[in-house]
C-alpha cells in the first residue's frame, strides 16, 4: 500500500545547500532556525504543553532527494567515503523512503496573529525542508547510555582552524549589525571541513563557495586552516 503524507511545517535555516549542512544535529550549536506551521496545522492547541520540553524530535523529508532513487549500500563520509555499508546502517539521505530524524533544542514557541512557529537551535536541515511531524524528546526513553555506535564511535570534531582575510574581516564588521552571528556560524560550519571525504586531510588549491544565510562565503584550505577570502551578500 502507498500512503500520502502532508508536511505540517517548514524550517527556515541558514543552510542554503547540502554542501555545508552538518551531517548530524548539534554540530553547529549556535545555529538558530525557525519552524513555521502550515495553515492546516497552525493551531495553538496543537503545541499546547510543548514549551515544557527542552528538546524536540523533527521528522522531516529529504526533499532534495525525492525521486532520485536509492541503493542497498552507501559509502558513509565517516568511513572516508571508501567503505560500503548497508543503507539501513547509515543515515544517508538516499533511502527507500527519504525520511530524516533530528533532535534539536527548543528555544521558544511563538504565536503571532494566529500563526504558530518554533525557534530551535542546532538543526542540521537545509532551508525549506518540509517537517512531517514533531515529537517531544523524553530523556528516559530516548537516551540509551549503553547503546553501541557502530562505525560512528565519536562525534565529529572540528578539524580545521578558520581564519579570515583582511577583506573578509572588514566584511564581517560591515554585516555584523544585520547578522551578528555570521562570524561564529562560518567558524562552526567550516571547522567541520565540509569538503568531500576524499579531499579531507589534504591541502588543495581549489576555492570553494558556500551559501550561508544571505551570504556567499569564498574559502580554501591552506596549511590545515580554512581561509575565508571573501564574504559576499546575496541581493
Amino acid at each position: 500500500m502507498n500512503y500520502s503524507l502532508e508536511p505540517i511545517a517548514i524550517i527556515h535555516s541558514p543552510f542554503r545547500e547540502k554542501f555545508v549542512t552538518p551531517r548530524q544535529p548539534g554540530l553547529t550549536p549556535s545555529v538558530c532556525a525557525k519552524i513555521t506551521f502550515n495553515s492546516n496545522f497552525a493551531t495553538p492547541e496543537a503545541v499546547r504543553g510543548l514549551d515544557g520540553f527542552s528538546h524536540i524530535w523533527l521528522v522531516f523529508l529529504f526533499h532534495q532527494n525525492w525521486g532520485k532513487g536509492w541503493k542497498p549500500t552507501v559509502r558513509p563520509p565517516r568511513l572516508g567515503g571508501n567503505q560500503r555499508v548497508g543503507v539501513y546502517a547509515s543515515r544517508s539521505p538516499f533511502r527507500p523512503n527519504p525520511l530524516g530524524l533530528s533532535a534539536v533544542k527548543l528555544l521558544s514557541v511563538n504565536y503571532d496573529k494566529g500563526k504558530v512557529s518554533l525557534q530551535v537551535q542546532g538543526a542540521d536541515l537545509i532551508d525549506g525542508t518540509p517537517i512531517l511531524d514533531i515529537k517531544p524528546y523524553i530523556p528516559y526513553g530516548d537516551s540509551i547510555p549503553a547503546a553501541t555506535r557502530g562505525f560512528a564511535e565519536e562525534a565529529p570534531r572540528p578539524t580545521l582552524q578558520v581564519q579570515f582575510s583582511e577583506l573578509a574581516l572588514k566584511q564581517l564588521v560591515l554585516y555584523k549589525k544585520e547578522t551578528p552571528e555570521l562570524g561564529i556560524l562560518i567558524r562552526e560550519t567550516l571547522s567541520l571541513d565540509p569538503r568531500p571525504a576524499y579531499r579531507q586531510d589534504k591541502e588543495d588549491l581549489q576555492e570553494y563557495g558556500v551559501l550561508l544565510d544571505r551570504y556567499n562565503i569564498r574559502w580554501k584550505v591552506v596549511k590545515e586552516s580554512a581561509l575565508v577570502s571573501q564574504i559576499e551578500q546575496i541581493k
